[in-house]
């Protein structure tokens, strides 16, 4: 099925893949806020670890290979560990200001001159803090660079808590690949995801005959232009970065299951903090959409953010089509529904994902959806009165994501440099 990105402009879409890329770190700020109410937050820690360890080497390797930068076999070497962050829903633009530096091809570093995720955790204290730089940080980073090199490590130069509390950059690390590290293997919930159908996933093919890069083969380079690739690059690009949002998602309900059980009780628990997941970031990523693109606060608009928000997308993975006269949208069985994906918690006795981001559009907006569980229509109607912003919104709303701002930047290429003498 042909993508719903494709309809954009090569600009249009230049625009939206950093706001995707945001939209899918700011859903463990969803999230993770639900999971400490519920079980505390030594065990939200283990449960983004889970998620990020069972779902990004999956992600990262299926980028690699869509832009044409990936090495042989477990034989890739910094430079495409870099190159992979700079296009992860884990490290986000900007937000999340990751530096490069490359020795050779198997030693590196990068620091964050800006940390978005410190930020939003450092005003809760030093134990959130050290839960996310240093429990959650040091295996996620080497599950990431996995998807590379068995064998590379990454450790901490140094990272919060911040001494003395203003020091930048925020934090700093080396990555280095060698033959006598110990291999790193992924934990048991990465080969039930790569089980999913979101893991093999096929879409569409970059055309190389389109004006600008169809790849990443090229150096690395500081500031990723996203507008030198193609439109049909960027298309692809968008629909590989939703796949990893429903991959961190199929990933966030294994740790989910594992820890409510399979029992009716259990499978309530684990939906009703998954939904507040979907609610919260359904709100935020519509906002962001349509500011994005200049889109009309009005039913008009919110279909066509609708039309592009990561839970109806890519096209190959939810079935759904737009009316756009009638301001509506049908959705039929997928192979969203077969992986248990974001869908299955939307339908006709469940519509608060969907209210939340038509209200992230205008806060006059509501939605009616008939149907059945996986066949339904849902059709966008105006309200005479403002509706009240869904708590789980505003609980998402708290992360200096929301309300981020990209800046325009120039890119330049990062050649090797000879490491500091010890």
């Amino acid at each position: 099925m042909t993508s719903r990105y494709a309809d954009l402009s090569r600009a249009q879409l230049a625009t939206l893949v950093p706001e995707l890329l945001l939209i899918g770190q700011l859903i463990d700020r969803s999230g993770m806020a639900w999971c400490i109410a519920a079980f505390g937050r030594e065990e939200m820690a283990q449960i983004a670890i889970e998620e990020w360890a069972a779902a990004s080497p999956i992600y990262t390797r299926r980028m690699q290979q869509a832009l044409g930068y990936a090495g042989p076999p477990d034989e890739g070497d910094v430079v495409t560990i870099f190159k992979g962050l700079q296009l992860d829903i884990g490290a986000p633009p900007q937000f999340m200001d990751f530096r490069y530096t490359v020795h050779d091809r198997w030693t590196g570093e990068f620091h964050l001159d800006h940390c978005g995720a410190l930020m939003d955790v450092e005003p809760m204290g030093p134990d959130f803090v050290r839960s996310m730089c240093h429990t959650i940080e040091d295996p996620t980073f080497d599950a990431t660079a996995v998807a590379t090199n068995p064998r590379a490590q990454v450790r901490p130069i140094h990272r919060p808590p911040r001494l003395p509390a203003d020091r930048t950059p925020h934090c700093a690390w080396t990555v280095r690949i060698d033959p006598a590290h110990p291999p790193v293997s992924g934990i048991a919930a990465l080969a039930v995801n790569e089980r999913s159908r979101a893991a093999t996933l096929e879409l569409d093919p970059i055309d190389p005959l389109d004006e600008g890069a169809a790849d990443y083969a090229g150096p690395l380079v500081d500031d990723l232009d996203l507008a030198a690739f193609s439109h049909s690059a960027l298309v692809r690009i968008a629909d590989e970065v939703c796949l990893q949002m429903h991959l961190l998602n199929l990933a966030f309900l294994l740790a989910l299951r594992a820890r409510t059980g399979d029992d009716e009780a259990g499978s309530t628990q684990a939906r009703t903090i998954a939904t507040k997941q979907l609610v919260g970031i359904a709100g935020v990523a519509a906002d962001r959409i349509r500011r994005a693109l200049d889109l009309p606060a009005d039913a008009a608009g919110a279909i066509e953010v609708l039309r592009l928000h990561p839970l109806l997308n890519p096209a190959a993975y939810v079935a759904a089509s737009v009316d756009r006269e009638a301001c509506s949208i049908d959705v039929r069985p997928s192979a969203a529904h077969e992986d248990g994906a974001w869908i299955t918690l939307v339908g006709p006795g469940t519509t608060a994902p969907l209210q939340a981001a038509v209200r992230g559009v205008s806060a006059y907006l509501d939605v009616d959806v008939t149907g059945s569980a996986d066949t339904w229509t849902a059709t966008v109607r105006t309200l005479d009165e403002p509706a009240k912003e869904p708590d789980e919104v505003a609980v998402t709303r708290i992360s200096t994501g929301a309300s981020f701002a990209f800046e325009p930047r120039r890119s330049l290429p990062i050649f090797p440099v000879q490491a500091a003498p010890a």
